[in-house]
C-alpha cells in the first residue's frame, strides 16, 4: 500500500487575468454541476482554475455525510472554483493513473475510511494531511489501464442504457398523449370508446408500516422506500423486514407509485422487496400494465399541481383524489392494437434497466476487488 500524498500535489493557480468564466460545483455524489451561486459583484480573480484530468475535494463535514466529495475534472475547456476547494493533481502519471486513482476515491471503503479519519475533525472534517496519509494499492501502470479500461467499458455500455432508457420512456410518453391526450374531445369520444374511473383499471395497493408486518416468516426483504424507487434501487441500508403477505412483497415488473412527499411512478426492476407505507402498488385490472402506468404517469404533474394548491403540510396525494380521476377508456379492437405497440416498448424499458443494475453491480464488484489485488505494486 503506498501513501497518496506521495503521489499527488496540490494545484492552486487563479484566475487573475479572468479568461475563464465557467463557474462548476462539486456534489456529493462526486460530480461536477454548473454553479448556481450568484457571483454578481465577486472578483472571480480569486477563484481557482481547474484543468483536465486535475481534482476537486471538498474536506469539510465528512463524517456528517458519510462520503467525501472529490471527483476528476475530464472537459477539454478549464473551468473555476470557490477557493475553498481544494484542487490537486497526480504528480506523475506514468506510475499512477488519474483515472485508476479516481477509480480508487468512488469505492465505499474509501468513503468509510476518509470518515473515521475525519471523526475527531473540526465538525466532522477531514485535514488534507489525513488525505495525504490515505493508502491505496498501486499496481504496474499497465495494469492500471487494464482495469481503468474494463470500468470504462462498463460505464460506457450504462450511459448508453441510461440514454436508450430515456428515449424509450419519451416515446412511449409521447405515443400516449398523442392517442390519449392531443386531440380528443371527451364529450365525442371515437364509438365504442368510454369514459372511466381510476378503479376501473386498477387497485392501488398501500404499504404497511415496517413494525406492522409478522415476524414469523425466515425470508427477509428490504424495505423499499421514496428515494430508492427514484434510484431504482434499494441501497445496502435499507430496513429489512420478515413476515411479508405476498401482496405486499415488491417483484420485477411491478409498477410503484410513491403517493407522499416526492411524487414518483416508475416499473420496478431492482429485485424482490417490502411494500413501503409511502407507496402504492398498482396493479392492473383487465387493462395492460403500459396502459396503466402510462395513464398514472401522464397525471404526475396534475396531481402535483393540486398538491401545491391545498398547500398540504406533508405534500401527498390522497386516494379520493386517485378514486375520483377519470381515464379514457379506447374499444376493445383498439387497445390490442395498442397492446402490440407499446408493449415491446415496455417490454425493452424493464429489460435495460435491469441490465443496467447488473451493469452497476459489476462496476461495484470491480472496484471492491481493487482493494484486494495481489499484483506487484511499483
Amino acid at each position: 500500500m503506498k501513501r497518496l500524498g506521495d503521489y499527488i500535489r496540490e494545484v492552486d493557480v487563479r484566475n487573475k487575468d479572468l479568461k475563464v468564466t465557467r463557474l462548476v460545483g462539486l456534489t456529493i455524489d462526486k460530480a461536477f454541476i454548473p454553479s448556481v451561486a450568484n457571483v454578481i459583484g465577486t472578483d472571480l480573480s480569486n477563484y481557482k482554475v481547474i484543468k483536465k484530468e486535475q481534482f476537486a475535494c471538498s474536506l469539510m463535514q465528512v463524517s456528517r455525510d458519510g462520503k467525501m466529495p472529490v471527483a476528476m475534472f475530464e472537459d477539454d475547456m478549464p473551468a473555476i472554483m470557490s477557493p475553498a476547494y481544494p484542487l490537486f493533481e497526480v504528480v506523475d502519471t506514468t506510475k499512477l493513473l488519474p483515472q485508476y486513482l479516481m477509480m480508487w476515491f468512488s469505492r465505499k471503503e474509501f468513503d468509510r475510511e476518509a470518515c473515521f479519519y475525519a471523526v475527531g475533525g473540526v465538525r466532522g472534517s477531514l485535514t488534507w494531511e489525513d488525505f495525504c496519509d490515505m493508502t491505496l494499492p498501486i499496481p504496474p501502470i499497465a495494469r492500471q489501464r487494464e482495469i481503468v479500461a474494463e470500468y470504462a467499458m462498463l460505464a460506457n455500455r450504462i450511459r448508453l442504457n441510461n440514454r436508450l432508457i430515456s428515449t424509450l420512456e419519451s416515446t412511449a410518453q409521447a405515443l400516449y398523449r398523442k392517442m390519449f391526450v392531443d386531440n380528443i374531445d371527451k364529450d365525442h369520444l371515437p364509438e365504442g370508446w368510454r369514459m372511466g374511473t381510476l378503479t376501473d383499471i386498477a387497485e392501488y395497493l398501500n404499504g404497511l408500516p415496517c413494525q406492522n408486518y409478522e415476524t414469523k416468516e425466515a425470508d427477509f426483504f428490504p424495505v423499499l422506500k421514496i428515494r430508492e424507487l427514484s434510484q431504482g434501487f434499494y441501497d445496502e441500508n435499507s430496513n429489512h423486514v420478515k413476515g411479508i403477505p405476498k401482496e405486499f412483497v415488491i417483484e420485477n415488473g411491478d409498477i410503484i407509485f410513491s403517493w407522499s412527499a416526492t411524487l414518483t411512478i416508475d416499473i420496478w426492476c431492482g429485485g424482490q422487496c417490502a411494500l413501503n407505507q409511502h407507496l402504492f402498488k398498482v396493479i392492473p385490472k383487465e387493462y395492460p400494465k403500459w396502459f396503466v402506468y402510462l395513464w398514472t404517469k401522464s397525471h404526475i404533474d396534475e396531481w402535483k399541481h393540486l398538491i401545491s394548491a391545498k398547500a398540504t403540510s406533508m405534500g401527498h396525494i390522497k386516494r379520493e383524489d386517485l378514486s375520483s380521476a377519470c381515464v379514457i377508456i379506447p374499444s376493445n379492437e383498439i387497445m390490442t392494437y395498442l397492446d402490440g405497440l407499446f408493449e415491446p416498448i415496455i417490454k425493452t424499458y424493464s429489460y435495460k434497466k435491469q441490465e443496467t443494475l447488473q451493469l452497476t453491480g459489476l462496476q461495484s464488484l470491480l472496484l471492491a476487488k481493487m482493494g484486494c489485488r495481489k499484483e506487484e505494486e511499483v
